[in-house]
């Protein structure tokens, strides 16, 4: 009796096997065509970033700019195809265009006069004292 358990059960599980749900099949595009961008100027956190990217075909060409801490914009330009890989070229701009130096003579620095001070004591705070409740009987 067991070996008929056996067998039912061995031939379930092929004829289960056997039956396959299809696979949905991805839509692939032959051409993919996009372009999108996006600029962020925060004052109050510092944040000045953008980037915009075109994509035609297998051809993507696009570019990201950063605000680094030292005061320059790092701006990225990049391109990839299938031929080249992928290219990029980074440059850095100042933010803030030098003035030209002037010249100017220095003032004569006096040093300000040094004055002692009085240790200042301030005084002991009052001990806290819980109020004196009559006693009953």
């Amino acid at each position: 009796m067991n070996s008929k358990i056996v067998v039912f059960i061995c031939v379930f599980g092929v004829a289960a096997a056997s039956v396959v749900a299809p696979v949905p099949v991805a839509r692939v595009e032959s051409f993919p065509q996009y372009s999108y961008g996006y600029n962020v100027q925060d004052s109050l956190t510092g944040d000045y970033k953008g980037h915009q990217e075109q994509r035609n075909g297998d051809v993507v060409t696009g570019s990201y700019s950063v605000v680094d801490p030292d005061g320059t914009r790092r701006i990225v330009d990049y391109a990839a195809d299938p031929i080249n890989g992928f290219n990029a070229v980074v440059r850095r701009e100042p933010l803030v265009v030098a003035a030209a130096a002037k010249v100017i003579a220095p003032a004569a620095v006096v040093p300000a006069p040094v004055v002692a001070r009085a240790p200042v004591f301030a005084p002991a705070p009052a001990p806290l004292l819980a109020p004196r409740l009559p006693y009953y009987f």
